[in-house]
């Protein structure tokens, strides 16, 4: 099952940056409750590029989720966020190239019910306005355009941990993904805050229930 997961959000990361596979992910977050321990994807996956291959493995995967949510505290001190995940999570990184300059984006994915639960870090070359604004574009007009949908955003507020709120992006988009054009609803909150961008994203095959975003949504903040 937990493969099945790498593969879904890896496919659909695939399928937004097509950049080859980069390193595996660190260490340095931790758990609270039944998982922790610290979870990487196995080595398989680093053969898993292909823009249409990519989308497929992302409709098996959803296809074959569990629909048990059981819900965990991750705290990520390598990227300064703590988020619920329903699901023990997986860890990856991979290079991306935005506005020409390479940079890393670590993810942590889980999986629950039809949909796939994942945090994105782009690591910043600086925290320059530009810079940050320049990610924030890339992740947003990435995510639209996977599932032929405009990049339409509202603004938001995410808290800090230590209180107080950072203003951030939220969208929810709806189209058709791949090759074979099947159906995929995206949630996804963009903010920005010194030297990291962040991308908090459900990918769903079917309709999942409100109370579940919003305890996805709600419980992520930034150190």
């Amino acid at each position: 099952m937990f493969r099945t997961v790498c593969r879904a959000f890896r496919s659909l990361l695939q399928s937004l940056f097509r950049p080859l596979f980069a390193s595996r992910a660190p260490g340095g977050f931790r758990t609270t409750g039944r998982a922790a321990r610290n979870v990487s994807r196995p080595p398989r996956l680093r053969a898993m590029l292909g823009g249409t291959a990519c989308v497929l493995a992302l409709t098996a995967g959803l296809g074959a989720c569990s629909p048990t949510f059981d819900w965990r505290t991750i705290m990520n001190n390598d990227n300064g966020y703590t988020v619920d995940l329903p699901a023990k999570p997986g860890n990856d990184q991979r290079a991306v190239q935005i506005d020409g300059t390479p940079m890393q984006m670590a993810m942590q994915t889980a999986e629950a019910g039809d949909a796939v639960f994942a945090v994105g870090t782009v690591i910043l070359p600086n925290d320059s306005e530009a810079t940050q604004r320049a990610a924030l574009d890339f992740l947003r007009t990435g995510l639209a355009r996977n599932v032929g949908a405009a990049p339409d955003a509202h603004a938001v507020q995410i808290p800090l941990a230590a209180g107080g709120k950072v203003p951030g992006l939220e969208m929810k988009l709806s189209g058709e993904a791949g090759s074979q054009r099947e159906a995929r609803t995206v949630y996804a909150r963009l903010v920005a805050r010194g030297r990291h961008v962040y991308q908090v994203a459900i990918i769903a095959s079917k309709p999942i229930q409100q109370e579940q975003v919003d305890q996805f949504f709600s419980s992520f903040q930034l150190y």
